[in-house]
């Protein structure tokens, strides 16, 4: 039997087509137009930005207003696009590049995360980068940083660390931007490695809602191969982790990045594994959106990107529109026609509580019994999770 019909949000995480983000140093007005024009003829509703953290507050006592500038810019042309906007703050982690000021580096080196010289700094930024976002009425949400527990272990932490340093920045940014989602972004092994210090209970209950980052080079595409079903199904099998793991099983789960990362993904094969991904996490009921990585290529004539990076976008970067980004596309006029129909599930129980056994995590790690297991359920229609 089925339930209502919803409709989730569809986005892109922007990477700018000319200069990638050291763009934000030469800021093109008119070419972020023209990246726009791109995701809003393919019918996406946002996007997710990423202004570069050392470029506003190269020193601790200076917030750069240029900066700020540019990206309220930024924020205006996705509105004249019909776009809403995401801004991410802490950056922190970007394709394989970290990016950091020179005030927690070198001679001054310091944890993120322990450092409380460092944390007041941080506290300075995103509450000066919050204020101003929030004046912008497309901006729907901020979250702390991209992937930050990627900062980890050159940053210590420990994971009460962790959880305080997002709690204590999160109720900046509510305080700063009230009306506006404040969330806490961190990649999957958080979820996997069971020496992390950044832990599943952070993900699900701090911030607004929860984020899930699915990325099938996390070993998932070396279980079944591209087109197999854990590697389709791995989108829908973190949101189900992260549903499951919130004491409230009606959190709304973002999908804050997807992508097709070659070679685990081959390029004749991208359009059928972004249309069949897409389709299967779109009757998840905890699903809040998907928002693809990324807009745009990264031009080959910048060096030393890990080769996956260059071609992750949506759009090559003289805005040609790729096979996946068709394929979104499709499914998007398909969903915004029609909609999407939530189906009866069946639940299996994991082996481990996540909120209280973080020591166990790779028990439901890809490649798992119990994964393997939910897979094998999953080919017979949504599976939800549930815990002991």
């Amino acid at each position: 039997m089925a339930s209502e019909t919803v409709t989730p949000r569809f986005g892109a995480n922007y990477v700018p087509s000319a200069g990638w983000f050291y763009s934000w140093l030469d800021y093109d007005r008119d070419a972020v137009r023209r990246d726009f024009a791109d995701l809003a003829g393919m019918g996406l509703d946002h996007v997710r930005v990423f202004p570069v953290w050392p470029w506003i507050q190269p020193n601790r006592a200076i917030i750069r207003e240029q900066a700020i500038a540019d990206l309220l810019d930024t924020i205006d042309a996705a509105a004249e696009h019909g776009l809403t906007v995401a801004v991410d703050l802490i950056q922190g982690h970007l394709s394989s590049f970290d990016f950091l000021p020179s005030w927690v580096l070198t001679w001054h080196k310091s944890s993120l995360f322990e450092d409380s010289t460092v944390r007041d700094g941080l506290t300075a930024y995103v509450e000066a980068v919050a204020r101003a976002v929030a004046t912008k009425p497309n901006v729907f949400a901020i979250t702390l940083g991209n992937e930050v527990n990627n900062l980890w272990p050159d940053s210590s932490t420990t994971p009460e660390s962790s959880a305080s340093w997002a709690q204590e920045l999160l109720t900046t940014v509510k305080k700063a931007a009230p009306d506006v989602l404040a969330l806490h972004s961190v990649f999957d092994d958080a979820w996997y490695k069971g020496d992390h210090p950044f832990h599943p209970v952070d993900a699900v209950d701090l911030g607004d809602l929860t984020t899930v980052h699915s990325w099938v080079f996390n070993g998932v595409s070396r279980v079944d191969g591209p087109l197999g079903p854990a590697t389709l199904t791995h989108a829908d099998y973190l949101i189900e982790l992260a549903r499951a793991t919130a004491l409230d099983h009606d959190r709304p789960v973002w999908l804050q990045e997807i992508g097709v990362p070659g070679p685990d993904i081959p390029v004749d094969l991208q359009a059928e594994f972004t249309r069949r991904t897409v389709e299967t996490v779109l009757p998840n009921p905890a699903l809040y959106g998907v928002t693809w990585w990324s807009s745009h290529d990264i031009d080959r004539r910048l060096l030393d990107f890990p080769d996956r990076e260059y071609d992750l976008g949506l759009f090559t970067v003289d805005h040609q529109r790729k096979p996946a980004a068709q394929a979104l596309a499709d499914v998007i006029a398909e969903v915004q026609a029609h909609g999407v129909r939530q189906l009866e599930a069946t639940t299996l129980t994991a082996p481990i509580n996540l909120r209280t056994e973080p020591a166990r995590r790779a028990e439901v790690a890809p490649g798992s019994a119990f994964h393997l297991q939910w897979v094998d359920a999953r080919s017979n229609g949504p599976v939800r999770i549930a815990l002991p």
